[in-house]
C-alpha cells in the first residue's frame, strides 16, 4: 500500500510514478480527503488536548479544597462535556475518512523502481544474463507429448474428478512431482532458508495484507460458508505470518522457504497453454521469502534472484534472467527479474520464478516492522519462486528427451529420484 503522507505532500510523484506502469490516476479528490483526514486528526487530538486540560483543572480546583458542585467547576465541567461531544464526532468522521481512504489505496499498485526498464509490455522486457547451451534440434516433442508417452499424467480422468486445467500425477510422474519439491526444498534450506508448511487456506486479510485482494479477487478460489480462499502462491501466508509484529533488527533478515499448494482461475488466459502442465488451476510451488531492513533490500534481491537460479543450474536447465519493465510489472513489486527456462520442444522461454522485491509496500498493509533506536519503520519484503513444480517437470521432460523416447534426468536429482531415466513403464 502506498504512504498516505505521500499522497498528501507530493502527489505528482504517485502520479508520475504510477503512469509508467500505464496506470492513469486523477489524484485530486484523494489528495483532498487525505489533507481533511490530517486537519480531522489535528481537529481531534487538539481537542483532546484542551479536554485533559480542563479535566486537570477541575482536580486541582477540587484538591484545593473547593465545592465540586461550585459554579466554577460546574462550567468547565461543561466545556469538558461539549468537548467530548465534539471529539466523538470527529472521530467517527476521521474513521470513516481513513477507511475510505484506506480502500482506495488498497486499488493502487507499487510505484516502479527507478532501476526498471520504461515499457509498455512484455516486449520491453530486457534480458539481463543467459546460462546453459540450449538444445534446438528438429523433432523435438512438448513436454506433454513426452509425459503422455511415459504415463505420467491423466488428463481426461482428472476433468471427471474436477474440470479442465487439473491434472492428475501418475507412477513416475508423481513421484517426479515429489522428488522436485524435497530436492527444492533441501537446496534452500542448505542456503539458510527456514523451512515452512503453511496453511493452504487463508483469509481475506492475509490475501490483502500480500496485495492479492481487492485487485485479484476473480482470480481467486474462495470458500462459500467461511472467510477463506485458496491460496494463489504460499507468498499469501507467509506474509502473514508477521502480520501486526514488530521483528527485533537483529533477527533480520528473515528467509523462509515454503512449500505449497497454489490454486488460481487464471482467468483471461482461456486458449492459452491449455495442454500439459504449465497454466494450471492448481499446482506446486516451493516459494522463497525476505523480510529484511530497508538498507538492505537491493542486494537481498540480487541474491533471492541467485538463489533461485542456483535450482536451474542443479537441474542442467538452460534459463535467462529478464528485468521485467515498468509496464508488466506485478502488482505488489517495485523491480522484478524473471527466470524464463528454455523449453526446446515449445522452442521457447517460459517464465519459471519472479523475483520481486516490494519495498514496504506489503509491510505497510500487514503492518511489519522494525526497531530504529527508539523508532519503529516498515521492514521491506521480497519474494520469488523457487521453483514452479509442474513448469520445471515440463522443462525436464523437454529438455532431457532422448530419441528413444526416453527422458535422462540431471544428476542432482537422482538421489531423489531413485534413478537417471524415465522409461515407459
Amino acid at each position: 500500500m502506498l504512504d498516505l503522507r505521500l499522497v498528501r505532500e507530493n502527489p505528482t510523484v504517485i502520479t508520475h510514478q504510477l503512469s509508467r506502469r500505464g496506470f492513469q490516476l486523477d489524484i485530486t479528490a484523494l489528495q483532498r480527503d487525505a489533507q481533511r483526514q490530517r486537519n480531522l486528526h489535528e481537529q481531534r487530538t487538539s481537542l483532546q488536548t484542551e479536554g485533559n486540560l480542563i479535566g486537570k483543572a477541575v482536580g486541582k480546583l477540587i484538591q484545593t479544597g473547593q465545592d465540586p458542585n461550585s459554579s466554577e467547576i460546574k462550567n468547565l465541567r461543561e466545556q469538558g462535556n461539549l468537548i467530548k461531544q465534539k471529539v466523538s464526532k470527529l472521530e467517527e468522521e476521521e474513521k470513516i475518512l481513513s477507511m475510505q481512504l484506506k480502500n482506495e489505496l488498497l486499488k493502487l499498485p507499487n510505484l516502479p523502481s527507478s532501476k526498471c526498464p520504461e515499457g509498455k509490455d512484455e516486449t520491453c522486457n530486457q534480458e539481463i544474463r543467459v546460462w546453459g547451451i540450449t538444445r534446438k534440434e528438429d523433432g523435438l516433442k512438448e513436454h506433454w507429448e513426452i509425459a503422455d508417452y511415459l504415463g505420467l499424467i491423466d488428463i481426461e480422468r482428472s476433468v471427471k474428478i474436477a474440470q479442465s486445467r487439473f491434472v492428475t500425477l501418475i507412477d513416475q510422474g508423481a513421484k517426479l512431482e515429489r522428488a522436485l519439491i524435497n530436492f527444492m526444498l533441501d537446496l534452500h534450506t542448505q542456503k539458510g532458508y527456514k523451512e515452512i508448511l503453511p496453511p493452504v487456506l487463508v483469509n481475506t486479510t492475509s490475501l490483502t495484507s500480500s496485495g492479492q485482494l481487492p485487485k485479484f479477487a476473480e482470480e481467486s478460489f474462495k470458500c462459500a460458508a467461511d472467510d477463506l480462499w485458496l491460496t494463489p502462491t504460499a507468498e499469501v501466508p507467509v506474509t502473514s505470518m508477521h502480520r501486526e509484529e514488530i521483528i527485533p533488527k537483529e533477527k533480520l533478515p528473515l528467509k523462509y522457504v515454503a512449500y505449497s499448494p497454489c490454486f488460481r482461475r487464471e482467468a483471461g488466459s482461456y486458449g492459452r497453454d491449455t495442454r500439459g502442465l504449465i497454466r494450471l488451476h492448481q499446482f506446486n510451488k516451493v516459494e522463497l521469502y525476505w523480510f529484511i531492513n530497508p538498507e538492505e533490500s537491493e542486494n537481498a534481491h540480487e541474491q533471492i534472484t541467485a538463489d533461485a537460479e542456483a535450482v536451474l543450474k542443479e537441474l542442467e536447465l538452460p534459463y535467462r534472467v529478464v528485468d521485467i519493465c515498468t509496464g508488466d510489472l506485478g502488482f505488489s513489486a517495485q523491480r522484478t527479474f524473471d527466470l524464463e527456462v528454455w523449453l526446446p520442444g515449445a522452442k521457447t522461454y517460459r517464465e519459471i520464478s519472479s523475483c520481486s522485491i516490494c519495498g514496504d509496500f506489503q509491510a505497510r498493509r500487514a503492518s511489519i516492522r522494525t526497531k530504529a533506536g527508539k523508532n519503529t519503520l516498515l521492514l521491506h519484503t521480497l519474494n520469488g519462486s523457487g521453483l514452479a513444480v509442474g513448469r520445471t517437470m515440463a522443462a525436464l521432460l523437454e529438455n532431457g528427451q532422448q530419441s528413444d523416447g526416453s527422458v535422462r534426468l540431471p544428476t542432482a536429482l537422482i538421489p531423489y529420484f531413485g534413478k537417471s531415466v524415465l522409461t515407459p513403464n
